[in-house]
């Protein structure tokens, strides 16, 4: 059943419980019991909305940065990971695999503002050795929802 749950939250957060009951095969308390058990236990860490902000008209940079860093002694890359996401202009860190250590992804009002933020202070971090930001141009589709419009095939019919 949880399993069940989780597919189906993740494709729709706002999926009513009677609705999540009927799919799941079993009652209400039963499923909202469960979505309280995986809350407490960080199993599900949040409801989140995707927004398509270039159709609200609202200006947003966002930017994949690429780290190496020094692992600390003792803590791995661990310590180094919670200096970075504790940066409020930090929406995500990943621990990769690669040339790089991490990839970090910021979101900021502008260009500058995501520059600004890797030169003064994720750059300067006396564990970080080097970064290579890539800005994101376009979103065609984002977390499994594709955002841009089906292109309209302007090729000719020839018989």
């Amino acid at each position: 059943m949880r399993e069940q749950i989780l597919n189906l939250i993740e494709k729709n957060s706002r999926i009513d419980v009677a609705e999540l009951a009927l799919r799941v095969g079993t009652d209400e308390a039963a499923v909202l019991n469960e979505l309280e058990a995986m809350e407490q236990e960080r199993v599900i860490c949040g409801y989140h909305t995707l927004i398509d902000w270039d159709k609200v008209g609202v200006e947003k940079a966002t930017a994949l940065i690429e780290v190496r860093v020094t692992p600390q002694r003792g803590m791995g890359f661990d310590k180094v990971a919670e200096r970075i996401y504790n940066y409020p202009e930090v929406s995500s860190i990943y621990l990769i695999s690669g040339g790089f250590d991490f990839m970090v992804i910021i979101e900021g009002k502008t260009l500058r503002e995501v520059a600004q933020f890797v030169s003064e202070k994720l750059a300067p971090m006396d564990t970080v050795l080097s970064t290579k930001t890539n800005f994101i141009l376009k979103k065609y589709k984002d977390y499994g929802t594709v955002l841009a419009k089906p292109g309209k095939d302007e090729r000719e019919l020839v018989n």
